[in-house]
């Protein structure tokens, strides 16, 4: 199955795991934070924003303190609304009609006044007095000869309500200062309360319970804690009228507790391509007991090896189902545990045992295993990979059965209740991380098994003279046109959780170490005599100090390639 430049391969429908369920549709809304300096005791000044608590008896988020807002109108967008504007040349249709709504909201719950005369002078308590909050906004405002100020409206982030509410809203989330001399008034209808809250303090409240809030009021006042002032925040604020962050939240299971995560946190990608349509139903604590269900073809066991270069351990994997048998990628250590677990979790039909690459956390179980399986009378699976080169460390030898080529096939074939299922495993060869590494691509299902090559919530060890920087960028840039080609979505590396939007994650990975390699140059360049150790701590000054030992390893490998740059070499 392969899908053009423009398309994306996402795993059959006959391989999830959760019955389709459609979400509810969104609905178009708009949200204001409204923001000030406060002084303190000691004469300086702090940033608050204006937070209400809702009624009661309101039929969605009753008694959950939010930022005022509401639901967009048809009056909101139409042109004579927008006329009524001041806005910045780069606000489109799109994010006047917001502003509008925002403007609208903040006076019919609150009553304030975003809006000026045509001298520029802001709305005053007599404009707020002469404008009802129950009839036609927009009118009124004409009237007055006030014109709505969405030009101090900026656009923070955008929130999609989870695909699990039974009701859904797509929300900006709009900053803007509090007016000189303007009070808020609750219409005591939808929101009581307002109160001016430092967003730490809103945070400590909430966590003692006193101060109930929702998932995208919780994250966003987490964001506005590292602004000291409202001009710092507004600072930070794209130019392009576009969100800092875009997101519709997933939730797992840790605990056993449902959790909310956004899609810059290492859960997100896993949750796509187990929950798409947001079922809360995928667990997440990283454990070593048994085999995690991704897809109905695809199951992962982690070994029971987690530390610094592992994270939660090495994670196996079993591709097939029970009429086709299956592939075991990455066998991990030699654990005589873990590998009863792992063939009892393929029912002890195992095909093909393939090895990413040689390293002692990912090659050694293979021979282990595959004894174990002759063990109990099935045919010996071949093993497959690379060989380990010279090059490699001597806890990195690895010789398999047979070497898989880049661009070979292993297919299984089996009979699902739907009719014949194949699952397809291409390989690819990757070195840079090792020279024998390989990925794998599950070609029906568009899942890219990335080895140690592209790792989650971390960046992968390039150590020389096995590892090499010029092939990993290569390898990396490789893996971006098989991606396109195939349209892959999703990684599933061999340590941490899935990653979703494969070429994103694969660009700024490579981003990541070209800006690494930038710093490297300038440590070279700041101290030309230095050692490795003395240019770890400039180059490398974002990283624990801990991790130093071990970032000397891909030190290593950009210094290679930036001394293989120079003139001559």
């Amino acid at each position: 199955m392969v899908a053009d430049a423009h398309n994306v391969c996402m795993p059959r429908t006959s391989q999830q795991l959760h019955t389709h369920r459609e979400p509810v549709k969104t609905r178009p809304a708009a949200t204001v934070l409204l923001m000030r300096d406060a002084p303190t005791d000691n004469g300086e000044t702090v940033l608050e924003v204006l937070m209400t608590r809702r009624s009661p008896h309101a039929s969605f988020l009753p008694g959950a303190y939010v930022f005022p807002g509401g639901g967009i109108d048809a009056l909101d967008a139409a042109p004579e609304s927008h006329a009524l504007t001041d806005h910045r040349p780069t606000q489109n249709a799109q994010r006047i009609t917001e502003a509008v709504a925002g403007i609208r909201e903040s006076f019919e719950e609150l009553g304030i006044l975003l809006a000026r005369h045509a001298d520029g002078r802001f709305a005053d308590a007599a404009d707020i007095a002469a404008i009802d909050r129950d009839k036609l906004f927009i009118a009124q405002c004409a009237e007055h000869g006030l014109r709505l100020a969405a030009d101090d409206m900026h656009l923070l982030a955008h929130w999609t309500a989870d695909r699990t509410s039974p009701k859904r809203f797509s929300v900006p989330f709009l900053v803007t200062r509090m007016p000189q001399g303007q009070e808020p008034v609750a219409d005591e209808a939808e929101q009581f309360e307002p109160v001016w809250v430092r967003p730490g303090d809103a945070l400590a409240q909430h966590k003692q319970g006193k101060f109930f809030m929702i998932f995208p009021t919780i994250r966003t006042l987490d964001y506005l804690q590292r602004f000291a002032t409202v001009q710092a925040l507004l600072d930070e604020i794209s130019r392009d009228e576009e969100p800092l962050w875009n997101c519709c939240p997933r939730s797992g299971l840790v605990g056993g507790r449902e959790t909310r995560f956004m899609d810059h946190e290492s859960p997100f990608g896993e949750l796509a391509l187990v929950t798409p349509d947001g079922q809360i139903l995928h667990p997440l604590d990283w454990q070593s007991e048994r085999a995690v269900p991704l897809l109905k073809n695809v199951q992962r066991l982690t070994a029971p090896n987690p530390g610094v270069m592992t994270g939660p351990g090495t994670n196996s994997y079993l591709v097939g189902d029970p009429s086709s048998g299956f592939i075991v990628i990455d066998p991990g250590p030699a654990d005589p545990e873990h590998l009863d677990k792992l063939w009892r979790a393929a029912g002890g039909d195992i095909r093909v045992i393939v090895c990413t690459h040689s390293h002692p956390d990912h090659s050694p179980g293979a021979r282990p295993l595959q004894d174990l399986v002759a063990q109990y009378g099935k045919p010996k699976p071949p093993i497959r990979g690379l060989a380990s080169h010279a090059t490699a460390r001597v806890d990195s030898q690895f010789a398999p059965d047979a070497e898989l080529a880049d661009g070979e096939t292993i297919a299984l074939h089996g009979v699902s209740p739907e009719g014949a299922v194949t699952h397809t495993l291409q390989a690819f060869h990757t070195p840079g991380h090792a020279a024998n590494h390989v990925c794998l691509l599950l070609k029906e299902d568009g899942l890219l098994f990335s080895g140690d090559h592209i790792l989650n919530g971390s960046t992968t060890v390039v150590n020389p003279p096995d590892g090499n920087m010029d092939d990993y960028l290569d390898s990396l840039d490789k893996l971006d046109v098989i991606c396109e080609q195939f349209g892959v979505e999703f990684i599933a590396p061999a340590h941490g959780y899935v990653i979703e939007r494969a070429r994103a994650a694969i660009a700024k990975l490579k981003a990541h170490r070209l800006a690494r390699e930038a710093k490297v140059l300038k440590a070279m360049q700041a101290l030309p005599r230095g050692t490795l150790e003395d240019w770890v701590k400039l180059a490398y000054d974002d990283v624990p100090e801990r991790m130093w030992p071990v970032a000397q390893r891909s030190l290593q490998a950009h210094v290679d390639r930036i001394r293989g740059m120079e003139p001559g070499n």
